[in-house]
């Protein structure tokens, strides 16, 4: 009899965190799952025309992918005339590239972490399929390709136990990390492979209890004078309180010194990919939108920044069109929401972000933005899971997206090989993908 009870508490304690799942989970930036989004178009569209469906036009889903990995003879597909090969495999969760000045090509190893209660809540919507869930590898690791021949002389771990870093970048002879709760900065001459000295941190980041959007991204300025730091709500439309998004979902300007903090850009719901547009002195961002109004809301979208701009989340999206969610309206502050440049399709999770200043590629791509897009898990059919290209002229975007590089969903009931996300150009012109799922670096080279 005793046996028999306690199988039957076990059952009803697996219903009751089945239960709990649905009604309290809420999408986070990494285990994100999405529908197949819409064909990228070639047709330019202003943001400002974007045709956009009512709230709830459609009904909101749980809809997460389940990795697979790569098959060995198998690689992401590129347009005709492009070859994709592995830069790097065997790495934990390759979530960010950053390309040094001398070429050094530098990987953010990191993952989202949950306690135990979270990972019985993703466990019990599916989540836990479609992204690496343990303890992250919390470290930076070095390639050196001096020759351009897309194979890595030299590879190291330059930076461990770390705290979820992201973010990287140099500045003089200080080598910058963007942990999640903290940026610092750690002696450096070009050429070390690995760090031989105590760092120090600069600036606390906000994270605490709500952490939602846990990476910190880092831009230096064109004359290394300033730091810009992405910094992602804790939240999907502050549902924990406004008290908990202080200094966050926007991004941040300091010094090099970490001192001078002001907030550069506002209503940013999460900011990922930031970068210069070639030519101009304009910061671009590629920023995932918020979750949960249906299918086709909210388009995540890439846009220039404006110093004191401020872009609507929570309380607005793509200017002045209400979140009907929000109780409590800011009116003032959402007539002053600018709409974004380009939008990049609902629920692709939109997170890398490099414009292309090689010559390698056919001329069609020089001066453009390659985004990556994670996929997400909030339409009734995957989105995203694919590097996306949007044109550029005239530092503005003369095209809507298009696509790149694909070829990262199997098909099979939601099955994914894997989830791109950071990219870059390195210093001979090809492309370098990070896809955390399947831990490898793709390169994408014009032979």
């Amino acid at each position: 009899m005793r046996i028999k009870n306690q199988n039957r508490s076990r059952l009803i304690c697996l219903f009751l965190a089945q239960m709990i799942m649905a009604l309290m989970f809420v999408s986070c930036d990494s285990p994100d799952k999405q529908p197949n989004e819409p064909k990228a178009t070639a047709v330019a569209t202003a943001a400002s025309e974007v045709n956009l469906p009512e709230p709830y036009a459609t009904k909101s889903v749980y809809n997460f992918s389940k990795v697979i990995g790569w098959p060995q003879d198998r690689t992401p597909s590129a347009p005709e005339g492009f070859a994709v090969t592995r830069f790097a495999e065997g790495l934990i969760s390759p979530r960010n590239i950053y390309v040094a000045p001398n070429g050094d090509i530098f990987v953010a190893e990191a993952n989202t972490e949950l306690g135990a209660i979270e990972k019985l809540k993703y466990a019990a919507a599916g989540a836990n399929k479609a992204s690496r869930l343990e303890k992250s590898a919390n470290r930076i690791t070095i390639f050196r390709d001096a020759n351009g021949d897309g194979i890595a002389e030299t590879r190291s771990v330059f930076l461990s136990n770390l705290n979820q870093p992201f973010g990287m970048t140099i500045i003089g002879n200080y080598f910058y990390v963007a942990n999640t709760d903290g940026l610092w900065r750690y002696p450096y001459k070009e050429g070390d492979t690995s760090v031989t000295q105590p760092g120090q941190k600069i600036l606390d980041l906000p994270a605490g209890k709500y952490n939602r959007h846990w990476t910190r991204n880092l831009l230096a300025s064109k004359d290394n004078g300033k730091i810009y730091i992405a910094v992602g709500s804790g939240s999907n439309i502050a549902e924990n309180g406004m008290e908990n998004e202080a200094r966050r979902a926007g991004i941040l300007e300091v010094n090099p010194d970490g001192s001078g903090e002001r907030i550069y850009a506002g209503g940013l719901r999460n900011p990922v990919g930031m970068a210069w547009a070639p030519g101009t002195n304009v910061l671009w961002t590629a920023v995932n939108e918020r979750d949960e109004l249906g299918d086709d809301l909210v388009p995540d979208y890439l846009t220039g920044v404006k110093d004191g701009g401020f872009y609507g989340w929570p309380y607005s999206y793509f200017g002045q069109r209400l979140d009907p969610r929000i109780k409590e309206q800011k009116p003032d502050l959402v007539a002053k929401a600018i709409v974004p440049d380009a939008p990049l399709g609902s629920h692709t999770s939109s997170l890398g972000l490099t414009f292309y200043d090689g010559a390698k590629f056919p001329s069609k791509y020089r001066g453009g933005a390659f985004i990556g897009q994670h996929g997400s898990w909030n339409r009734s059919q995957l989105s995203g899971y694919k590097v996306v290209f949007v044109p550029f002229s005239g530092g503005k975007p003369s095209g809507g997206f298009e696509d790149f590089l694909t070829g990262f969903i199997a098909g099979a009931e939601n099955d994914v090989y894997g989830r791109p996300v950071g990219v870059a150009v390195t210093r001979d012109g090809s492309l370098l993908v990070a896809d955390d799922a399947g831990n490898i670096i793709w390169r994408v080279n014009k032979p």
